[in-house]
């Protein structure tokens, strides 16, 4: 087959990535339509995280984002990506997950490209039975890392297991852009060739400059399905241009099967966006080999970033971003994504942030000590690290502690009660009834238009230091706008 199929990702991993998942539902709309008829495999809109975010920070409702997307697109299958646990730092209980599942299927999505933090069959199981109960079809992420153990003998038995599952598609997930020509060259063949004809997808990012080689790499040894975004929310830290992979695909004697012309009026959108709201936009990264020391995944960076802006401790990324390599080696190489990622990331900056490292741990830091979250996640950790925080007095108070699992109806009165709906029950368990309440006090979202206004036109010139000045004229009227020569 010489065809090269896309799965976009400019809602979700590019908004995550570069915007620290500050797209609003608002700046979707305009160019939804045309995204459903330029030809993707998929469109990848939704997370796990995403609602909390929305909530909290946009004061959006994520339903109200599905159905209005859902409204939009039609031929286009809608896709989340999802994980263990619904609020990173938090065991899910069973009931809540089954719900979540049923309700996103109500809302439009149809298919879920599902993570577990350990790659373990037991986590992948039960959420391809989730799924399948409610019609969403399953794709398994292959989680890539760097440690001795990830082997290619390592992913070739974690591709058979995925296998035997029988889901729709197997994808490569390389969430800290760790990826390189070099190494694709044995694991692809190791991977498509124990999956037992499953189609199997790449999703990398261009942290260390190698993105799209990667992808054109993966498309020589026999993958097909390439996970993109499109410009200004490709590259940097996201995910590779599809522009650029496809003219490379295209260079190489492959076909590709969307419509980049059509796509070019949804890059002009975003770039004007973009401009307008002072969103920052990806660049082509050059190459950097630190992730392979830390490892933090793409859309993390933005988000560490973020979060040390508002306590105005932005200047101390670099010191945070260093220790999380540190603590990810003391913590035994945990693959870098949520939750895991968030646990090395918030030990890290409580290190550098209090002056003394594992003065203080977080409760779930503890309970990865303890084996809450595995007995080879808590065995694989440094001696002793893991006897410095057992030896703290609140690990003696989860010692003995057990994931609470309670039923939907316990869930529900913890929530409102009866009267509760099941999408407001979940949205209150995602980000608590007082942020909700809220939400819904701010009134609707924000619109957008797609195109430039000549507002957002002069602004951006007035950006440009070579414009000396504006002139408008229309009919009699003229309009000049001169730079202050001081």
């Amino acid at each position: 087959m010489n065809e090269v199929n896309f799965v976009d990702t400019t809602l979700r991993d590019g908004s995550v990535s570069l915007w620290a998942m500050r797209m609003r539902t608002g700046m979707m709309i305009p160019v939804l339509e045309t995204m459903d008829r330029a030809g993707f495999q998929a469109i990848e809109i939704f997370s796990t995280t995403i609602p909390k975010i929305m909530i909290r920070e946009l004061r959006e409702d994520p339903w109200e984002r599905l159905d209005l997307i859902r409204q939009r697109v039609h031929k286009t299958p809608l896709r989340i990506i999802t994980t263990r646990n619904l609020r990173a730092f938090q065991f899910t209980p069973r009931s809540i997950m089954e719900l979540w599942y049923e309700r996103i299927a109500a809302h439009g999505i149809k298919e879920a490209r599902i993570s577990d933090p350990s790659n373990t069959v037991d986590g992948w199981r039960a959420h391809v039975a989730y799924a399948r109960n409610v019609g969403i079809d399953p794709i398994l992420n292959l989680v890539y890392a760097l440690a001795p153990k990830y082997t290619d003998e390592y992913f070739a038995g974690k591709a058979r297991d995925a296998a035997a599952l029988g889901v729709l598609r197997i994808c490569l997930k390389d969430a800290g852009g760790l990826l390189t020509p070099e190494r694709l060259r044995t694991l692809v063949p190791a991977i498509i060739q124990n999956a037992n004809g499953i189609p199997v997808e790449l999703h990398t990012h261009c942290n260390t400059g190698l993105g799209t080689q990667c992808c054109v790499e993966a498309i020589k040894l026999g993958i097909r399905s390439i996970n993109a975004a499109i410009p200004p929310l490709a590259d940097a830290n996201s995910n590779p241009s599809l522009f650029n992979v496809a003219m490379n695909a295209r260079a190489l004697g492959y076909t590709t099967t969307v419509d980049e012309a059509l796509l070019k009026e949804v890059e002009n959108h975003f770039t004007s966006l973009a401009r307008r709201e002072g969103l920052p936009m990806g660049s082509t990264s050059p190459y950097d080999i630190s992730p392979h020391v830390h490892q933090v995944p793409g859309g993390m960076v933005s988000n560490l970033r973020s979060q040390l802006a508002t306590i105005k401790q932005e200047h101390r990324l670099d010191d945070v971003v260093e220790e999380i390599g540190r603590v990810r080696l003391e913590l035994g190489c945990p693959i870098m994504v949520t939750p895991y990622a968030q646990f090395v990331g918030v030990q890290a900056t409580m290190n550098v942030m209090s002056g003394e490292r594992y003065s203080q741990a977080s409760d779930e830091v503890i309970q990865f000590a303890l084996g809450h979250w595995g007995e080879e996640e808590s065995s694989s950790m440094d001696p002793n690290v893991r006897d410095r925080i057992l030896s703290m007095p609140r690990a003696k108070e989860l010692a003995n502690w057990v994931p609470p699992d309670p039923s939907l109806n316990d869930v529900r009165k913890s929530y409102g009660g009866p009267g509760v709906s099941d999408d407001e029950l979940l949205l209150r368990y995602l980000a608590g009834e007082d942020q909700v309440a809220a939400m819904r006090k701010a009134g609707p979202f924000k619109q957008y238009s797609t195109g430039q206004t000549l507002a957002s036109l002069i602004q951006d010139l007035s950006g440009n230091s070579k414009v000396g000045y504006v002139e408008v004229r229309k009919d009699a009227m003229s309009l000049t706008l001169k730079r202050d020569s001081a």
